[in-house]
């Protein structure tokens, strides 16, 4: 049997040593030739080896990394943080000493005296990976190479292509390191660099770079960081599993430890300095990182709409991955036009509405500011994630289906609107130069298919109402109300058949015109057959008679930009989130301003106002007014119901606020009747927009409203207001047909509903 000469046993110390080499040669000679390129290196293989060195790319673009976006409120108020990688850039001097001194002394102690590559730390490292204790040799810098480029790569959703130190490295990738980072260094400082690492550098999956897990495990900031915490955070990037302080307390502290007594004998730390440390128990105060609109300090739901808007922003990105990838990794400063206070007392309203309910209605409340279009608060008594005792939705009332979490075939859209559409014939008969006081046959309830409509848009009119041809009569909520009526005395008591008497007498289409000039529009996009999106914010067609009062599912931030209009004396400003987007150099992104145009002539506007204000003052609202008598400032406001009376509402303003109110069936289909209810120990036999949304509107706006200004508003001309004439008898006309108390909804051909006087 031939013995083994023990000098070359790869079994040996030396032996392990000249395996280790041999493996190794290229990278030795190569570094060695760099960091001396004066030295006399022969052999074919050595020079073989550096002309491979000099082929590798030696510029790396840093790129910053993946850090937090944050939605604030108006005042600067912090709303949300969103984030692919919970990471919050901070500079060197906003970063205790300590977490520098420990880092350094445990991972690169001779980083201000190499170039990129600390030749005794290969040395070191391959005579203790070849006594088979693997140490690794990587400096600071890198390892900040090595984060860069995982971090590209990860941006540019190549996840597998990242490969970490430790392993999945071959020579080649090795070498490219070491030529990058000794190219950074001619590039950057020593500070850039240690600035840099420490803040992309992972120590948790919810915490990249100091400043998140300093916030993460002690609930501090890296600037300040104890001793004790800055040496346990140094040791955790070693291995963020088997260091951390939650999971693994022992070693934890084992690996802290070893970080400070590498501190105290490199000097950075006195004797006292380290006894003390090591004394201290390994404690930590956690910060649950938590991003999304889930998680925001106030409005989860105007937070996501602030999200869906830039998603869907063309500016931000070819595809909606790539906006949301600017969103998710650019650390934004997103500034919003939320109002903190106004959004509190909206919140606390919806809440007592019927914050928790067991059969789930819903309740909301939408403002902006009329002149500007500013979306002041947006509420709903729903949470976001599931609570005991809570209705939890995602989706968001308030908005477009398109706007909202459930932008797909099964979303919300918005909610009929009823008799909240009534105020558009109005001013359509304004706008023809006729007077409100104006007298029309109310008792009229048959429109058959024949009737001679005026309508000159191209649109044809589709509906009618005709009990003597398969359909029902119009219909009024109570009897007694079939006669001679004013216009303004059908509106202010939302009477059906006053709003077809007057849209009998103008042209359908100005009352188009005006509804498309005050941006009503259906919150449900429409789609081909095969489900693609035909038009994201589809008209409501006037020419349809069952919109006249209210058919189509129309969002109440919709509503409530619409009435703004007539606040602002006849100027229609499109709703606004977003007032400025700095990226994280400050540099300014697209956001928006305000869009506005004349819609509404102004005397229009004023006479709709005045008609809306006796709404309140002795109209379908007047139950709702006296609350509002104790401020005494001037409210305009219209009260709506749909067929089923599932939708109530109540939409109005002062000169400076306009307000959506809604209570209603805020599931998928919104089949329920809101007939025979409880809320909050209350039964109501039926629900009308008075009721619940009314209470809200008032109790919201006296609180509000004033802080947004309430001027008189101006009055119409006298042409418009004209004469009242006497008061007419109640005139119950012949083709009044038997109907029951609670009709089905509409089939399609016209309004078969209880006639939406509220």
């Amino acid at each position: 049997m031939t013995r083994k000469n023990p000098l070359f046993d790869t079994a040996t110390t030396l032996g392990k040593i000249l395996g280790f080499l041999g493996v190794s040669t290229i990278c030795g000679v190569l570094v060695a030739g760099l960091l001396v390129p004066a030295a006399a290196v022969s052999g074919s293989a050595a020079s073989g080896s550096i002309q491979f060195f000099d082929t590798l790319p030696a510029e790396l673009q840093v790129d910053p990394p993946s850090q937090n976006t944050t939605i604030l409120a108006k005042d600067g108020t912090p709303i949300a943080s969103i984030y692919a990688e919970n990471r919050t850039k901070v500079p060197l001097d906003q970063m205790s000493p300590f977490i520098k001194d420990a880092v350094i002394a445990i991972e690169d102690s001779r980083f201000y005296e190499h170039g990129g590559i600390d030749t005794t730390g290969i040395m070191r490292a391959l005579v203790s990976t070849a006594r088979g204790n693997k140490q690794g040799a990587s400096t600071i810098t890198q390892q900040y190479v090595n984060n860069v480029i995982n971090e590209s790569l990860v941006a540019a959703d190549r996840e597998e292509d990242v490969k970490l130190n430790g392993g999945g490295k071959g020579v080649g990738d090795k070498l490219r390191e070491m030529k990058l980072a000794i190219a950074l260094e001619k590039k950057f400082s020593k500070e850039q660099i240690l600035e840099g690492y420490l803040n992309i550098v992972f120590f948790n999956r919810d915490a990249y770079g100091i400043e998140a897990a300093s916030k993460f495990f002690f609930s501090t900031s890296a600037k300040n960081l104890t001793l004790p915490q800055a040496a346990l955070l140094a040791g955790l990037v070693n291995s963020p599993s088997a260091f951390d302080p939650i999971a693994n307390p022992d070693n934890a502290k084992v690996r802290r430890d070893l970080v400070l007594a590498a501190m105290v004998n490199q000097g950075k730390i006195t004797q006292a300095q380290y006894d003390e440390a090591v004394a201290t128990p390994v404690t930590t105060q956690v910060t649950p990182a938590r991003q999304g609109c889930a998680y925001a300090t106030m409005a989860p739901y105007f937070c996501d709409y602030v999200l869906h808007l830039l998603f869907n922003d063309p500016a931000y990105g070819d595809t909606q991955e790539e906006r949301i990838k600017r969103v998710q990794r650019g650390g934004l400063t997103i500034q919003t036009t939320l109002d903190p206070t106004a959004q509190n007392v909206a919140q606390q309203q919806v809440d007592a509405t019927a914050g928790a309910n067991p059969d789930k209605w819903g309740a909301s409340i939408v403002s902006v500011q009329p002149g500007t279009g500013q979306i002041v608060s947006m509420a709903q008594n729903t949470v976001w994630l599931p609570q005991e005792g809570k209705f939890d939705q995602t989706q968001n009332f308030n908005v477009d289906v398109l706007d909202s979490e459930g932008n797909d075939l099964n979303g919300i859209g918005g909610f009929q609107p009823g008799s909240t559409m009534k105020p558009f014939t109005f001013a359509q008969w304004l706008n023809e130069g006729k007077s409100m006081n104006q007298n029309v046959n109310a008792a009229v309830r048959r429109y058959p298919q024949n009737f001679p409509w005026r309508n000159t848009c191209p649109t044809p009119t589709n509906g009618w109402y005709d009990a003597s041809n398969g359909t029902i009569d119009l219909q009024n909520s109570d009897e007694g109300y079939y006669r001679n009526m004013t216009v303004l005395y059908g509106l202010k008591n939302s009477i059906n058949t006053a709003t077809f008497a007057s849209a009998a007498q103008v042209d359908l289409c100005g009352i188009q015109g005006i509804v498309d000039a005050t941006g009503i529009h259906g919150g449900l996009p429409a789609r081909d057959d095969t489900g693609k999106i035909t038009d994201p914010n589809p008209k409501v067609p006037m020419t349809t008679l069952a919109n006249l009062i209210g058919s189509t599912q129309t969002a109440p931030l919709t509503m409530a930009a619409s009435f703004a209009t007539f606040a602002a004396d006849g100027k229609y400003c499109e709703p606004i989130a977003i007032t400025s987007v700095k990226d994280q150099s400050g540099a300014q992104l697209p956001a928006q301003s305000s869009s506005c145009k004349d819609a509404v002539k102004p005397e229009v506007a004023r006479g709709v106002a005045y008609a809306m204000g006796k709404v309140l003052d002795e109209g379908s609202g007047s139950l709702i007014r006296p609350a509002l008598n104790s401020k005494n400032f001037p409210v305009a406001a219209k009260t709506g119901t749909n067929d089923s009376n599932g939708s109530t509402w109540v939409v109005g303003y002062t000169s400076g606020l306009a307000t959506a109110s809604w209570f209603g069936d805020p599931l998928a289909d919104q089949s329920r009747y809101g007939r025979n209810l409880t809320v909050n120990g209350k039964f109501y036999p039926s629900i009308d927009g008075y009721m619940i949304a009314g209470p809200q509107f008032t109790n919201y706006m006296l609180a509000v409203a004033p802080a947004y200004g309430t001027n008189p508003f101006q009055q119409p001309p006298s042409n418009l207001l004209g004469t009242a004439p006497a008061p007419q008898r109640n005139n119950t006309p012949s083709n009044t047909p038997s109907t029951a108390p609670n009709p089905a909804p509409s089939s399609g051909n016209g309004n078969n509903g209880n006639g939406n006087k509220n």
